[in-house]
This record gives structure tokens, C-alpha cells and sequence, in this order.
């Protein structure tokens, strides 16, 4: 047997499937778990917000979302595209990193005028990403977005 085959039942797995095994539950346990109090950066999985699909409607064109997607007043997060973007008033439309800068956990999702982060349930604002409410201090980092038509990119 290499050591890339299992066999099923107690104590007959290899060192590299254990190891694997291992490395596998802590890289998830890295990645679902706050971290210290600086910018550093997990990803997450697109949660949808403000009534929003997280997948966005603008296809295949490079774009990361229609205008259309993202709600007057809300936001949607597309955290596999690093990025959240709201449009705090009709035709406004801002971008901000989707990592908390409290300890790093995925933002969850865009309600009453707020970005929120349900770890710790720091609040960020979505018309310029400063801190509402804590344990955060320090606001979420501002990405460029250009709108082209109905097209929203980074840019």
C-alpha cells in the first residue's frame, strides 16, 4: 500500500493521511477563528446582503456586480473577490475590504446603513467604512471601484 491509500477502520491510516488530516482541520480552524487585532486577511464565502444575490448579475464580462445588485442603502459582500461594495445613496457606490479589523473574521453581512461583522458584532459604516460600533477600532480599508454603465469593477 503507498502512501496515498487509506484503509477504512481505527488506526490503519498512514502518517501523510493523519498529517493531511491535520493540516486540513487547521487550516480551517485558522481560517474560521478571529486572529490578533491587525488588517491581516481571511477569506470567506460570499454572504448575501441587503436583499442582494452575493453572486451578482454581471456575468462573465470582469465585472464584479451590476448596478442593479446592490441596494440603495445596503451593500453585498463578495469576499472571494475581496471586496464589499455598497451604494449608501442612489447611484453611490463604494468599495471596502470584506475583513473585520477587529480580529479578522469575514464580515457577514450589510443591515441598517452598517457593514456588519458578527464575531465580535462590529459595525461599519457604508458610506465611508469607519468604525459605528466596536470592539474594532480601526475602519475597514477603502477599495476603488469604477462604475462603466451598469458595470461595477475594481479599479
Amino acid at each position: 500500500m503507498s502512501d496515498e491509500q487509506v484503509q477504512t477502520g481505527p488506526a490503519t491510516q498512514t502518517r501523510r493521511a493523519l498529517l493531511a488530516g491535520a493540516g486540513a482541520l487547521g487550516a480551517a480552524v485558522v481560517l474560521s477563528a478571529c486572529g490578533d487585532d491587525s488588517d491581516d486577511s481571511a477569506g470567506g464565502d460570499p454572504a448575501p446582503t441587503g436583499g442582494a444575490a452575493a453572486t451578482g448579475g454581471a456575468g462573465d464580462s470582469g465585472a464584479l456586480a451590476s448596478t442593479a445588485d446592490v441596494p440603495v442603502g445596503g451593500g453585498l459582500i463578495l469576499a472571494a473577490k475581496g471586496v464589499v461594495i455598497t451604494q449608501p445613496e442612489a447611484g453611490t457606490f463604494k468599495g471596502f475590504d470584506p475583513i473585520c479589523t477587529h480580529q479578522g473574521c469575514p464580515v457577514s453581512n450589510v443591515d441598517g446603513g452598517t457593514i456588519n461583522c458578527t464575531c465580535h458584532m462590529s459595525k461599519f459604516s457604508i458610506t465611508d467604512g469607519s468604525v459605528t460600533s466596536g470592539p474594532a477600532t480601526t475602519p475597514l480599508a477603502a477599495k476603488e471601484l469604477k462604475v462603466d454603465g451598469d458595470q461595477i469593477t475594481l479599479a
